[in-house]
């Protein structure tokens, strides 16, 4: 949750009830403020008509799926890609499952395909399922030099293909390293003369982003758009995509209307006008990590949590003084309320706000039989304090701690652990406590996320953010130039990108909600802190995102 400041002049003590000199930092302010507070009106209720037509589509698409021909198996795979990239593969999960395990399972009896698209478009499905298919499926494309075939290089769909599915690489993949940047290179040289301007499209995307890093919700309003734009779209899938994406917005836009209103009741934008305001910034990253409408329970809650989270960061980073937070440190690792009338103004607010998240979190967990797993979320928070006062200290103290030391503080101050304990308490999905456990000894998968996650940060924010961060160790530790070390830090992303993969093969360690809970969060890492930090600056290219996702409607297929 760490995120870049931009220090400044000390801004007004405004209704924090303290006048001493702070640290501080300009941030711009809500760009939305009360736009979604409407939208729980009838303008986003669902007619019962509309959910009939919706249920008559979702059966007719599923009988798609179970009916396409068994002995053209590239069908099959075919419409199940469509149906994942065009947003609603979760309608067919076991459908979908049991198709591509059966085309796993006839995998040897039908490798005399040569085509390249078919090949990579069977081996990225398959790998996306989970299946460890071997990658020398790909081998039939290279030459005896062991070099793809200059012959394949025109190829755009062939290519584009393999570009998506050496994207879903692990460690040891040679063939699939080589595939990755082959690709790469050449889908660049073909988009410059490519007429066909949906493909132009569907690459520019797949070069900014793959499909493996891709959010659903993001990822889906691109591809509906582009799928637009084909000839041969299937009017039905299309229409019902369509149709599903505007249902699943406008419960989006309504939850967003209640959280608006609790936004506004805590007043935190004139309360504690140091901290970061972004309300709808929280919630589009909640709807990254599970945008299903089942999850509309854990969407409110992990919202309310990851806000209360940034002012927490913005707290400990920007405003409190060290006697404030060693006090403050001291009752949130009590979680004592009783002790509230010992802080100063600002934090007593903060701190009665964060209390009732909780009080509420256990209140709803309480109905799902999961009141235990709130302790997990809780103790979570705790931890996230006290490794933002380690970091608050230091600076008071001007420490310059070792590469150790940092790493091992900075790898929780990226708040990731905390956002996954917490999205596992608040999902009506039955995680365990050994679970829980298993998620808190950071096996290999959640060790991955924490990386890519605190690596993203520092890239981001380094050169205008006042703290240590990897790219300063890296290049301070190999005598390199900025550029130098922000180029080896990506490697290192994309190293351990590969590590994910692995984990989401079989035999998986963790259940699927797991998985799906850590993997996703990366993603939206992914997404908002490539080239800048979108969370901090929000005005641009988070605007556009959210707009897409929880704004505009998608128009229907009659009206290209």
């Amino acid at each position: 949750m760490e995120f870049p400041l931009i220090v400044t002049s000390n801004i007004s003590a405004h209704n924090v009830g303290v006048n001493d000199n702070r640290r501080s930092v300009t941030y711009h302010p809500n760009i939305w403020g009360d736009f979604f507070l409407p939208y729980a009106s009838q303008h986003t209720d669902i007619s019962i008509a509309e959910k009939e037509e919706h249920e008559r589509q979702k059966e007719e698409i599923r009988g798609m799926v179970l009916q396409s021909d068994e002995d053209d198996p590239t069908l099959k795979l075919e419409l199940i890609d469509l149906i994942q990239r065009l947003g609603v593969g979760y309608h067919f999960e076991k459908e979908i499952d049991g198709t591509l395990r059966w085309i796993h399972d006839t995998y040897s009896e039908r490798d005399n395909v040569n085509d390249l698209r078919v090949v990579a478009l069977r081996f990225r499905l398959l790998r996306e399922q989970g299946f460890h298919v071997p990658c020398d499926a790909l081998s039939k494309f290279v030459d005896e030099k062991g070099n793809f075939k200059e012959s394949i290089k025109s190829d755009a769909e062939g290519m584009l293909n393999l570009y998506e599915a050496s994207n879903y690489g692990v460690h040891g993949e040679e063939i699939l390293d080589k595939a990755l940047e082959f690709s790469s290179s050449h889908l660049q040289s073909l988009i410059m003369n490519m007429s066909n301007n949906s493909l132009s499209t569907r690459v520019r995307e797949a070069l900014n982003i793959p499909i493996s890093k891709t959010l659903n919700r993001l990822g889906a309003r691109k591809f509906i758009s582009m799928y637009k734009e084909d000839d041969s779209y299937n009017e039905k899938l299309l229409d019902f995509a369509i149709s599903d994406f505007n249902l699943v917005q406008k419960l989006h836009q309504k939850e967003l209307s209640h959280l608006t209103r609790w936004w506004k009741e805590l007043d935190f934008a004139n309360k504690l006008p140091f901290a970061r305001d972004r309300l709808v910034e929280c919630y589009f990253w909640i709807v990254g990590v599970y945008f299903e409408p089942s999850y509309a329970i854990a969407r409110k809650l992990l919202t309310k949590v990851i806000y209360m989270a940034s002012v927490l960061d913005d707290i400990y980073d920007v405003y409190g003084t060290i006697e404030e937070l060693t006090l403050f440190t001291s009752i949130v690792r009590r979680w004592d309320i009783n002790g509230i009338d010992q802080l100063p103004p600002y934090m007593r607010m903060y701190y009665k706000a964060l209390f009732d998240v909780y009080v509420e979190m256990e209140d709803e967990m309480g109905k799902l039989g999961k009141s235990y797993a709130v302790e997990y979320g809780k103790a979570e928070m705790i931890r996230l304090a006290e490794v933002y006062f380690k970091e608050a200290e230091w600076s008071f103290s001007k420490y310059k701690p070792t590469r150790e030391e940092y790493t091992k503080v900075a790898l929780l101050s990226s708040g990731y652990m905390m956002m996954s304990i917490n999205s596992l308490a608040v999902v009506d999905d039955p995680i365990s406590k050994e679970e829980f456990n298993w998620v808190l000894s950071e096996p290999p998968i959640l060790k991955s996320s924490l990386i890519i996650t605190r690596l993203m940060d520092d890239l981001a924010g380094y050169g205008f953010e006042e703290k240590l961060s990897a790219v300063h160790y890296y290049m301070h530790e190999n005598g390199v130039s900025e550029e130098e070390a922000s180029a080896e830090l990506r490697k290192q992303v994309s190293n351990t990108w590969k590590v994910l993969n692995k984990e989401l093969l079989h035999p998986r360690d963790a259940s699927i909600p797991i998985l799906k809970c850590v993997v996703n969060f990366t993603r939206v890492i992914i997404v908002l802190y490539t080239d800048e930090d979108a969370y901090v600056n929000s005005k641009t290219k988070t605007k556009d995102m959210i707009k897409s996702v929880l704004v505009h409607p998608v128009t229907n297929i009659y009206q290209r």
